[in-house]
């Protein structure tokens, strides 16, 4: 009988690391596409982030929520997590909207550094973890620049 129970325990171990081989799955590409600010009080601001998900992957991705940090110019900006659910095909993508919050501090540190510099860009950095109901959840990092439109008459 131990025999047998010890066996069971290997075997299921086996399966469990074979298993998880098989899922090897690289992160996703996510950047950001759109930012518009959906409500603005003195000591919070609500953001809908557009982000477009890229799958490297050769097998499809459910997705079924995520949480991510933004930071601009090396600074926090705004967090967020979403339980939006989406399947990501193999090789492909998708734009997700998502909300996210950013406290007074964080507006102040981006105004005060846009009034020093005189920047028609931002760097941001997004992290975050995709979470997918599979073995394994995703995570992701990336960067890129947001052009800050120039009003008319402005050069």
């Amino acid at each position: 009988m131990r025999t047998h129970i010890s066996g069971m325990v290997f075997l299921s171990a086996f399966l469990l690391v074979t298993g998880c081989a098989g899922l090897k799955l690289q992160a996703p590409y996510v950047t950001v596409t759109d930012l518009q600010v959906i409500e603005a009080s003195l000591l919070e601001q609500r953001f809908l982030f557009k982000l477009r998900v890229q799958n490297p992957n050769d097998r499809e991705i459910p997705i079924k929520g995520m949480s991510f940090e933004v930071t601009i110019n090396d600074e926090p900006f705004a967090r967020g997590v979403s339980s939006k659910t989406a399947t990501l095909p193999r090789l492909s993508e998708t734009i997700m909207e998502v909300t996210a919050a950013s406290d007074l501090s964080g507006i102040l540190r981006q105004v005060g550094a846009l009034r020093r510099g005189g920047k028609s860009s931002l760097s941001y950095r997004i992290t975050g973890r995709l979470f997918t109901g599979l073995l394994v959840d995703l995570n992701f990092e990336n960067s890129g620049v947001l052009n800050i439109p120039v009003p008319p008459g402005e050069k």
